[in-house]
């Protein structure tokens, strides 16, 4: 993640660091078909993390391709790295430590790049709108920015586990507190509109499973984490108790072993050109 958040919910620990990693596996396959890299590009990829998803944009553009990763936290940029050279990828990109808000760009390198992308960065800024402004400042006219983000509102599980939308809600209710959306997704468009690129294409990338499915609980137990480390920010809003939000996350694994189960999400994605 970024400088500039009013605050993490899920903290940086080694637990949230796995359960990112997992997150990439189910999703940056999905992520690089909206990209559509042709070969060659310029890319800026803004809250880069552990750069699994930077990476994979390098393999996909290829040679003459120029990535620049941006981070906040220099130990995610360490350990990012570790990750490229065990992977022998370490040519593939540049990690920069920096505020999404102040990307940490020179005056030649602002307005050169073919594509600046953000995924799951802006539900945790309190100013989205400024860290889209800045993207779009640093692709050239004709660049194309990239913004998936999350929409709390989509996430639907069937049949629902006991105490789970009380929980849920109240998680939502956390990033309010902390001066945050958790439901920016819907409102990307607008973003990019604001921000002086024209929007091109809003679509869905699906993220869910059934039982049956191999994915399935892996699915289902980023779900159950996400709930746990979210238990004290949860109870601080007044609607839960933050064993409630625990029992909540027992409840949600014990989901994942029943036949028909289904986990039903979707994350919001837009494209913008900038004018």
């Amino acid at each position: 993640m970024i400088e500039g958040l009013s605050h993490y919910v899920h903290g940086t620990g080694e637990e949230e660091q796995a359960r990112l990693s997992r997150l990439n596996d189910l999703l940056n396959a999905a992520t690089l078909r909206e990209l559509a890299l042709r070969g060659g590009e310029r890319i800026l990829d803004v809250g880069a993390g552990l750069g699994q998803l930077t990476r994979a944009m390098g393999r996909a553009a290829g040679p003459g391709a120029v990535v620049v990763a941006v981070e906040r936290s220099p130990e995610q940029i360490a350990r990012a790295q570790e990750l490229a050279r065990a992977a022998g990828e370490g040519h593939l990109l540049e990690m920069r430590v920096g505020d999404a808000r102040r990307l940490p760009l020179s005056e030649a390198e602002r307005g050169s790049f073919d594509l600046a992308h953000a995924r799951f960065l802006l539900e945790h800024v309190p100013d989205p709108a400024a860290v889209v402004r800045e993207m779009v400042r640093a692709v050239r006219p004709g660049g194309r920015v990239v913004l998936a983000d999350d929409d709390h509102a989509l996430l639907r599980l069937h049949p629902e586990p006991p105490g789970l939308r009380a929980a849920w809600e109240a998680y939502c209710r956390s990033y309010d507190r902390a001066g945050n959306d958790p439901y920016v997704g819907r409102r990307l468009p607008a973003l990019l509109e604001e921000a002086g690129a024209s929007p091109r294409r809003a679509t869905l990338v699906p993220f869910g499973a059934c039982a049956g499915d191999p994915d399935f609980p892996t699915f289902v137990e980023n779900l159950a984490v996400i709930l746990e480390q979210a238990a004290q920010p949860a109870a601080a809003t007044g609607l839960v108790l933050a064993n409630e939000v625990e029992r909540a996350a027992a409840e949600v694994r014990a989901f994942a072993g029943r036949p028909g189960a289904v986990l039903w999400y979707a994350m919001p994605l837009a494209v913008g050109v900038r004018r």
